[in-house]
């Protein structure tokens, strides 16, 4: 268990379930808009992949660019940079791969959820997959209370941005993307669901 621990640290289970199925293979170039920390980024920091993250938050860049340090093979500090999803600072078709984990919900109405969606799928290649968890109302639209268009009250005493499943489909057939996986929810005692969105650019 401490070698798995070691090995993947504290990495969302539905992304491990795409290492699993190898969709996330050595040699890609990945980024995680909206790192955190970097929980999401032990496994590939120490594998052979081009890791970059991006965060608005100085202090969580500063400890991925300390975790990068010991387990990322080189990797310059500048891959890991303070910075909005709307405006990923990269040029157009460079990942193989883009993480949004835990992020999306967080925009301010429909707007800022489009553009950094739009963000995320501009620096995406032609057949790289963005895989995205975020907050819904599947499952529990009668628990959520609305406050403003798409930001809702949830349960959990948290306010958050709410996709729905055609929100996320028409989304998909805006892009012109493919959904490789169907979208699956997951509740959390009643509390707040949690969304994945897995879609490949053609």
């Amino acid at each position: 268990m401490a070698d798995l621990q070691k090995q993947f640290g504290n990495i969302d289970i539905y992304l491990f379930d795409q290492i699993l199925r190898a969709r996330i293979v050595p040699g890609m170039r990945i980024l995680d808009a909206g790192c955190g920390e970097g929980r999401n980024l032990v496994y590939f920091l120490q594998e052979s992949f081009e890791v970059f993250g991006i965060d608005q938050d100085p202090q969580c860049i500063s400890e991925v660019r300390h975790l990068a340090s010991h387990l990322g093979h080189g990797l310059p500090p500048s891959n890991f940079q303070v910075g909005r999803v709307e405006a990923v600072p990269h040029p157009d078709a460079f990942f193989d791969l883009v993480i949004s984990n835990a992020v999306l919900h967080f925009a301010e109405d429909e707007r800022q959820f489009v553009a950094m969606v739009a963000g995320m799928w501009r620096v995406l290649k032609s057949g790289g997959v963005l895989f995205g968890r975020l907050a819904s109302s599947i499952g529990m639209e009668r628990q959520v209370k609305r406050v403003k268009g798409r930001r809702f009250l949830l349960p959990d005493g948290s306010e958050r941005f709410l996709v729905d499943e055609p929100m996320l489909e028409k989304l998909t057939r805006q892009l012109g993307a493919e959904m490789i996986d169907p979208i699956k929810t997951t509740i959390v005692q009643n509390q707040r669901c949690m969304t994945t969105w897995v879609i490949r650019k053609l």
